[in-house]
């Protein structure tokens, strides 16, 4: 086993990470050694390009100013060409262009070499001395950090209570979290009936690729299927409603406002459209202002019952071959398996699972950040986003970079 030392520990090499390094290095370009990144791929943008391919995923869902590099015009400019790449509304960019682009700001940066293969395990803030963390690394290695940066999502799977519940062997292929499906593994569902849970963006990804093997396919969702272009309103993307959000000194009331903002799942205009078109050729059925109340597994197929008989007691009566949760995770930094030790140190106020951070995303106490949805109650409802990136790294790269904002000189608001 080896020890080693760093200045500034990155955890996570994704979107937010890239981001983060990129604003750092603009602020500050004398830090690019003092900086380890750790990630078990060892590269840039793996899990990201993972999950969008698992998915099949084509296009963003944010516009083309929001990306990695500091540069807000610098995606357009790489794009002159390839206009048919950036699509309607706010030009936002195909997958395939976006990585690409992501490759350059990788490139451009010199950060090739940053990313150490190697997923952290654990990260102990040492007692003896209070600016530093100790991460332990899956390859038995330990690193000494003076900063951290958890810049990776966290958040655990959501199962509904009726799929908790369900005690019969099955075949796990037969109920899947979205989390956990692979669709370019998947050669046909001909004659399949696939029931999808869930009213939000990867629910239409699923449900297209599915069609696309040959299965008829259901889509539930608790609600009415909503269309939005964004997560939340575009008026989160600047001063126009973050002014208030930032006026507002009452947590709660926060994570009240960042709930009703993103207000559960929702389609892009793109994929309702494309849908509805498969509904009218009879490949997808809406069943809405519906849940699942029980599903009992018979041996080859599901049988599905659920809490609306009245509008759709026909599901009941008709088999479902693969039952599909596309019901989002659950955020509760209580239970985020690298922060036990920081709890136990330094425990820290929460609302419904967010940690209630300083105003540089800090954890009370000592020199961790935590970007992504972890940093929704300072940074607003599009945290977890590329455009929630860039707002957090306006609040730590200051810390990072400037002595005075220091834990040991900060004052927390």
């Amino acid at each position: 086993m080896v020890q080693s030392q760093t200045d500034i520990a990155v955890i996570g090499a994704g979107p937010q990470a890239l981001t983060l390094v990129t604003h750092i290095l603009q602020k500050k370009a004398k830090l690019r050694d003092r900086i380890q990144v750790f990630d078990p791929s060892g590269t840039w943008m793996t899990q990201w390009q993972q999950q969008f391919a698992a998915q099949e995923i084509q296009e963003l869902r944010s516009p083309a100013v929001h990306h990695p590099d500091p540069n807000a015009h610098a995606l357009r400019t790489f794009a002159e060409g390839r206009y048919d790449e950036l699509h309607p509304p706010y030009d936002r960019p195909g997958t395939g262009l976006f990585q690409e682009f992501c490759d350059t700001v990788v490139q451009r940066w010199q950060l090739q070499n940053q990313v150490v293969p190697a997923a952290v395990t654990r990260l102990e803030p040492l007692q003896k001395k209070p600016s530093r963390f100790r991460l332990t690394l899956s390859t038995g290695d330990t690193v000494l950090a003076r900063r951290v940066v958890l810049a990776a999502g966290g958040g655990q799977p959501y199962l509904p209570d009726w799929a908790k519940q369900i005690r019969a062997i099955h075949p796990p292929e037969r109920l899947c979290h979205a989390s956990q499906i692979r669709l370019p593994a998947l050669s046909s569902l001909a004659g399949e009936t696939v029931l999808i849970v869930g009213s939000g963006l990867t629910s239409g990804h699923l449900a297209v690729g599915a069609v696309k093997r040959g299965a008829n396919v259901v889509m539930m969702a608790r609600r009415t299927f909503q269309e939005k272009i964004f997560d939340a309103e575009p008026g989160w993307l600047g001063p126009k409603y973050l002014k208030g959000f930032h006026a507002e000194p009452d947590m709660q009331a926060r994570w009240q406002m960042v709930q009703e903002a993103r207000n559960g799942g929702s389609l892009t205009p793109a994929m309702m459209t494309r849908l509805r078109k498969l509904q009218r050729q009879g490949h997808i059925t809406f069943y809405e202002q519906c849940q699942v109340a029980d599903a009992q597994w018979k041996g080859d197929t599901w049988k599905v019952c659920c809490d609306n008989h009245a509008a759709h007691d026909c599901i009941a009566h008709q088999p479902i071959h693969r039952i599909w949760l596309a019901t989002g995770t659950t955020l509760d930094i209580r239970s985020h398996p690298l922060l036990a030790d920081g709890w136990e140190q330094h425990p820290i106020a929460t609302i419904n699972g967010l940690p209630v951070l300083d105003k540089h995303l800090r954890w009370p106490g000592c020199e961790l950040f935590l970007m992504g949805p972890w940093a929704a109650l300072r940074v607003g409802p599009v945290a977890r986003n590329l455009f929630g990136g860039k707002l957090a790294c306006d609040r730590i790269v200051p810390a990072l970079t400037k002595a005075s904002l220091s834990f040991a000189t900060a004052h927390t608001p």
